[in-house]
Formats: C-alpha cells, structure tokens, sequence
C-alpha cells in the first residue's frame, strides 16, 4: 500500500525542508533577530517592562502590541511595517524597532522621521484634529556604536536652537539606544537588557525570563512552521522585487534607444546582449515599449 504524499503546501512539511542559505536557521534566532524580537514583543508584560525600564516611567495599562503593523503615508507613498506598535491608557503611542542593519546616521534620522509622519497621518485619517494627536515615541534598538559616542541611549525632541531651554510641545520623541555603549548612562535593567541583546551573558531575572521565552517558542512547532512560511513570503517578495526593476531596467533601455531613433532591430540586439534574453523575449519587449 502506498502512502500518500503531502501536498507540496502542506505547512508541516516545511519543518523538513532545509532554509534557505541567507535564512537565519530558527535554532539560531536571538533577540537581535527582528523575527524573534516580534514575538517576544507580543507578550504584553515583557513589552510593557521594556518600555517603563528605557522611559524611566510607570504605565499602568497598554493594549496588546501589534507587530508587523502595516501603515502608509498616503495611497501612493512608500508603506512601512512598524516591528511593535503599542498604545497606552494615556494618550501615548510607542513604535520599537530592532535595527540591526546599520545605515548611515543621516539616514536612521529621516527614517524616524519618515515613521513619525506615517503615525500621525494614521492617526488623522481616523479623524483625529491635529491638536489631538497621541504624545509618540519612536525607539530604535541598535547593536552598533551611534553618533560616534560611548553613550547608550540618546533622546530627541525638538529645541529652540537659540534657546535650548525652550522644547516644542510636539509631542514627539526619538529615543536611540545602542548595545555598544560604555558609559553609566541607563537603569542596570537596560544595561543587562542591551548586553542581552549583544549576545553577552547575563544575570537578570527579567532577562532570564525573555531567555526562557524563546527556548520556549523555539520548541514549539507551530512557531517554527510560521518562521519558515515567513522567510519563504519574504524571499518570494524579494525575487518579485528584483523582476520587476529588471523589468523596468529594459523598458528605461528601450525606450532610450527609441528616444536615440536606434532602429528597431538593433535595439532588440542591444536588449538581447545587454539582459540575456532570448530573441522573441527582447522582440516582444520592445513592441511593448517602442
């Protein structure tokens, strides 16, 4: 008697099947991962922690986290995914992101900036006036040297330059905090919390219970099933991504030798040449774009 194959998208089936060379193996997810940092974020009362221990405050009651929040500036403006956006029972709203990936300062800068307008424009397309807008801070956890400073956490909000004793009550903070840093700037809690993250060994009850944590989802099968079907959706994005700007390449080409008054037939070599493509590929493209 034979048994029956699983369908090829059967979810348990992709447990057995080894990731993808540039995947991160789910064994080895940490913290700094953004996956794993997402999932522990979920749980209410380590995100609500978290918060008070950085802002140095007591909050007495946050609604559940979203992770992978999906916003956007506007129909036709670039979206973005927010990796914990939480809000509070008074008025405020958190986005925490574990940025690993280390741009240049100038470019962490506009992107918090980029994030803040994106809240707000949320926030006003729910038909809140703008002198209603939730108090928001931004918090980007970094496992690199900022600002070419030992320090470990560094606040923004908007001074006078000419006095800087006068804030602008935007209610907008930008909180960074680096792994990297060396003075005795934060609560021992957040300095055990971005060792932690540093991959460092740590004694920290708070610590030790994240730790406990992610053993624990780690054997759990439904949440590895759920990381492999995400990376697979994220390389399947990315592939789709790098179609289409080859797709756009040979059409700005095309439509160049067109501008040039290149005949047709030699713009359909240039194409072949140019992008390996077969002759009733390039023909077909550049009918399309002539």
């Amino acid at each position: 008697m034979k048994i029956p194959k699983k369908p090829p998208n059967d979810p348990s089936s992709l447990t057995k099947q080894p990731p993808p060379s540039n995947i991160k193996p789910w064994e080895d997810l940490t913290i700094a991962d953004d996956y794993m940092f997402k999932l522990v974020m979920k749980h209410k009362h380590i995100c609500k922690h978290l918060l008070e221990i950085i802002l140095r405050i007591k909050i007495r009651e946050i609604r559940e986290p979203e992770t992978e929040k999906a916003m956007k500036n506007g129909f036709e403006s670039r979206g973005i995914r927010l990796d914990v956006y939480v809000e509070d029972d008074a008025n405020t709203v958190y986005d925490v992101e574990m940025q690993v990936r280390q741009y240049p300062m100038a470019t962490l800068g506009r992107r918090t900036r980029y994030y803040q307008s994106v809240i707000d424009f949320g926030a006003l397309q729910a038909g809140v006036f703008y002198n209603k807008l939730k108090k928001s801070i931004i918090i980007f956890i970094c496992p690199f040297r900022l600002f070419d400073s030992n320090r470990h956490i560094f606040t923004f909000q908007n001074t006078c330059q000419e006095d800087t004793s006068i804030l602008l009550d935007d209610g907008a903070s930008k909180i960074f905090l680096s792994t990297k840093g060396t003075l005795d700037d934060v609560a021992p809690e957040v300095k055990n919390f971005l060792d932690f993250v540093d991959g460092l060994p740590v004694k920290d009850e708070w610590v030790e219970e994240i730790q406990n944590l992610i053993t624990k989802l780690k054997n759990t099968e439904k949440e590895k099933v759920n990381y492999m079907t995400y990376e697979m959706k994220i390389i399947e994005e990315r592939e789709e991504a790098k179609a289409e700007e080859r797709k756009s390449a040979i059409r700005t080409l095309i439509i160049t030798l067109r501008d040039l008054s290149i005949d047709q037939s030699k713009a359909i070599e240039q194409v072949m040449q140019k992008y390996s493509l077969t002759r009733s590929q390039a023909q077909a493209a550049v009918q399309a774009n002539w």
